[in-house]
C-alpha cells in the first residue's frame, strides 16, 4: 500500500480537523496517510520559508498551510492557475514540482454551486480582506456577483483587495466599517474574519444588520455553528457554513496531493460518523 506524507503549518491549529479529512480520503482510495502538524505559534513565525523546505527535505509529498502565511508560501512556489496566482495567496504545496494552489478559491466555487446551483451570489458584503478573503473575493468574481462590498480593519488591505478584484474583473468598493449598517440590504453576507472561532469567540458582522438578505456564508468552521450563522439562521437566511468550504478545499488538495478522486459522498458520511 502506497504512502503519502503531508503535513499542515499554521498558528492554532490543534483542532483542525484536515488531518482526518485526509486520513479517511487515503482509507477509501487505498493508501496509507500520515498528517503532520506544524503549529507557528509553538514553532514560531521566524524561519517559516526554511522550516517548509525542512519538511520536504523529510521526504514530506505535500503541505496545507493555512492563517498567517498563505501569502508568503505564495511567494516560494509556482502557482499553475492564472486566478489562483492574482490571489496571491496558497493553501496547497506540492514538493515534488514546487507548485501551489489555493483550493480555498476552488473549494468555495464548488460549495456555493452545491448549494445555490445556478443561483448569483447578486450582491454581496464580505467582512475580512486577509488571505481567506482573497480566495473568496476571487471566487466570487469567478460566479459573477453582480456588486462585491469588502470591509476590514485594516482599510489599506480592504483597498488593495478591491484594486485586485477590479484588476480581475470585479464590480466592487470599499465600505468603511462605520458604514456597514447603510448597507443592510444586499443579497449574501459572508466572515472571513477569525472572529467566530473557537479562539476568537463573537462576530464581526452586528446582529441588527442581519435580515432581509437571501444567504449568509462564514469561513469559520470550529466551531461549525458560529454565532454570526445562529444570528443569520435566525433571521431566515439560508446558511453556507465553514464546513462545506473546508469539505471541498481538503477533497482538492487531496487530488492534487494524489492524483486521486475520492469518494466525496462516502468520504462525507464518514467524517460525519466519526465526529459522533
Amino acid at each position: 500500500m502506497e504512502q503519502i506524507r503531508l503535513g499542515l503549518f499554521g498558528a492554532g491549529i490543534g483542532r483542525s480537523q484536515a488531518p482526518r479529512l485526509h486520513k479517511l480520503a487515503a482509507r477509501l482510495c487505498g493508501l496509507q496517510l500520515s498528517y503532520e502538524l506544524f503549529d507557528l505559534n509553538d514553532l514560531g513565525l521566524d524561519g517559516f520559508e526554511e522550516k517548509l523546505e525542512q519538511t520536504a527535505r523529510q521526504g514530506l509529498t505535500g503541505v496545507n498551510v493555512t492563517h498567517p502565511v498563505k501569502e508568503r508560501a505564495a511567494s516560494l512556489f509556482t502557482v499553475p492557475d492564472i486566478a489562483m496566482r492574482q490571489i496571491g495567496a496558497v493553501n496547497t504545496v506540492r514538493f515534488a514540482d514546487k507548485t501551489a494552489y489555493n483550493t480555498d478559491y476552488s473549494g468555495f466555487i464548488r460549495a456555493f454551486q452545491q448549494q445555490f446551483a445556478t443561483v448569483s451570489p447578486g450582491k454581496v458584503l464580505m467582512f475580512g480582506a486577509g488571505g481567506v478573503g482573497k480566495a473568496i473575493g476571487f471566487a466570487l468574481t469567478k460566479l459573477k456577483a453582480s456588486m462585491i462590498y469588502l470591509t476590514d480593519t485594516d482599510a489599506a488591505k480592504a483597498e488593495k483587495l478591491v484594486a485586485e478584484l477590479k484588476a480581475a474583473g470585479a464590480k466592487c468598493d470599499v465600505q468603511p466599517l462605520d458604514k456597514v449598517l447603510e448597507l443592510a440590504e444586499v443579497d449574501g453576507l459572508i466572515n472571513c474574519t477569525p472572529l467566530g472561532m473557537y479562539q476568537y469567540p463573537g462576530s464581526a458582522i452586528p446582529k441588527e444588520m442581519i435580515g432581509g438578505q437571501r444567504w449568509a456564508f462564514d469561513a469559520v468552521y470550529t466551531p461549525l455553528e458560529t454565532q454570526f450563522l445562529k444570528d443569520a439562521k435566525e433571521r431566515g437566511l439560508e446558511l453556507l457554513s465553514g464546513y462545506e468550504l473546508f469539505f471541498y478545499q481538503g477533497v482538492d488538495a487531496f487530488k492534487l496531493f494524489t492524483g486521486l478522486s475520492v469518494d466525496e459522498e462516502e468520504l462525507r458520511r464518514q467524517l460525519v460518523a466519526t465526529v459522533n
